[in-house]
């Protein structure tokens, strides 16, 4: 097979490993609010499971504040009770016609800390990357139609790129870090 069938597919997978990091470390709170802390969390509307932000508008009037404006002043308790569920660290107000999230400052101890949620999280995106790149290497050392000469070639593409996507990674966790230590 061609070296852009195997290049192709790697980077589509290395790509999503990317991504799914960059969403993890998106939820990861530096002590200022962040809309994406409570994308995807559901609760049940009429028997069916809806995300708050289809249900509710959301802003962030403060730094440390994201407030939920429910489309229907009925779901206020639920979205309350789904957000108890995430065990976040903020206190939840409930307003009657809205709820507002508070986010504490954060101490030096509860930043490291975060710092050592974000390197466990690093170290499974790389070790994700490098999965996909020991998935294609069997695949191209089975591959009978290649020569030697060809296999090395590919399999040192497979590496550039598992360098390139692990040097991404790296960068999001650098600026990530920098955020959560930043007072």
């Amino acid at each position: 097979m061609e070296l852009n069938f195997y290049t192709n597919k790697v980077k589509l997978e290395m790509e999503k490993a990317v991504q799914t990091y960059s969403n993890q470390i998106a939820k990861i709170s530096a002590g200022k609010a962040n809309p994406k802390l409570i994308s995807g969390i559901k609760f049940i509307y009429y028997d069916e499971p809806m995300s708050i932000e289809e249900m509710a508008a959301i802003s962030v009037p403060e730094a440390q504040q994201i407030l939920i404006k429910p489309y229907d002043i009925k779901t206020t308790k639920n979205i309350i009770e789904s957000l108890n569920k995430m065990n976040y660290d903020m206190q939840i107000v409930d307003e009657g016609a809205q709820v507002r999230l508070k986010f504490p400052a954060l101490t030096t101890e509860r930043r490291k800390e975060l710092v050592k949620q974000l390197v466990k999280l690093n170290e499974s995106a790389k070790v994700a990357i490098r999965q996909v790149r020991q998935d294609e290497n069997k695949l191209i050392k089975k591959d009978e139609e290649l020569s030697e000469d060809e296999q090395k070639k590919y399999l040192d593409e497979i590496q550039k790129l598992t360098d390139k996507y692990i040097f991404k990674i790296e960068e999001l966790n650098k600026d990530k870090e920098k955020e959560l230590m930043t007072i």
